[in-house]
């Protein structure tokens, strides 16, 4: 009875993680590059059954032989086994202001590349982001909408002095006194990145280093100025899935509810003696 029990829980338990990640991506669906986490369920691993019993059975040479008897397998349920963001292109909107900045990816070397800007946090750590929502600082340098520094391709920061500049498709910021490449990054698997908050993503701890987009052959990417890249968030499907999430963690509930009732009546009424 208790398998069942655990199995049920289980499942509520994943349906929760499920369901907050779901409402992450909402809260986030106007973000701009913003990357929906996906929640794959996955099943506990099978266990194998047998009779605790065991019983000797002669072989042919007349000795005893201990046998075990298979009853066969079952499962625990299961659960979320990570959260992996899906690095799909999001569509463009034209905002008309000039310290916007959208990433359009084309062809890529590798099926899941993907590119990122360059940025360093309040922390001076290499951070990178899809999120071309920049402004300028006090100081003339080009920042996120968090302050941190939005890097060029040798990892300086990039002062514009103003909001009067110019991004061509190659991604050089044209400044009065020359050009500046902006630090466009490179990823073969952006699944080796994790998520840091504020938009930003960072190399995971077994990850590889991310290289100039400008050195890898075969990639095709530009960037539009006046641009920015919508969330890939959808939110009709994702409310669709959020209802779906609810009405999954009610389903176990009830079972969890149905057991405790049974468990009630077994201690109570079945084990009573006298």
């Amino acid at each position: 009875m208790l398998r069942g029990f655990y199995t049920a829980t289980n499942g509520m338990m994943a349906q929760q993680r499920r369901q907050e990640v779901l409402s992450n991506n909402m809260t986030n669906a106007q973000t701009p590059g913003y990357k929906q986490d996906q929640t794959p369920l996955r099943a506990f691993p099978e266990l194998l059954i047998q009779r605790m019993e065991n019983r000797d059975i002669p072989n042919s040479q007349g000795t005893s032989v201990p046998t075990m008897t298979e009853i066969g397998a079952i499962n625990t349920g299961v659960y979320v086994h990570e959260t992996i963001p899906d690095f799909v292109q999001g569509s463009l909107q034209e905002t008309g202001v000039s310290t916007d900045m959208a990433l359009v990816q084309g062809e890529t070397p590798d099926e899941e590349g993907s590119i990122f800007y360059t940025v360093q946090n309040g922390e001076g750590d290499i951070r990178y982001t899809r999120n071309g929502n920049f402004t300028v600082d006090g100081e003339g340098n080009l920042t996120t909408s968090n302050g941190y520094y939005v890097l060029d391709d040798e990892g300086n920061p990039i002062n514009t002095d103003n909001l009067a500049f110019t991004v061509t498709p190659e991604g050089m910021v044209q400044l009065d006194d020359g050009e500046v490449p902006l630090g466009i990054a490179y990823s073969a698997n952006p699944n080796d990145l994790v998520k840091n908050g504020e938009d930003l993503f960072e190399l995971a701890e077994d990850g590889a280093a991310l290289v100039d987009a400008r050195g890898v052959d075969g990639l095709q990417f530009n960037v539009q100025q006046n641009h920015l890249e919508n969330s890939n968030v959808d939110a009709a499907q994702t409310m669709t899935d959020m209802m779906q999430a609810y009405r999954s963690f009610e389903a176990n509930q009830k079972v969890v509810q149905q057991y405790d009732r049974s468990l009630d009546k077994a201690v109570n009424e079945i084990a009573r003696l006298g």
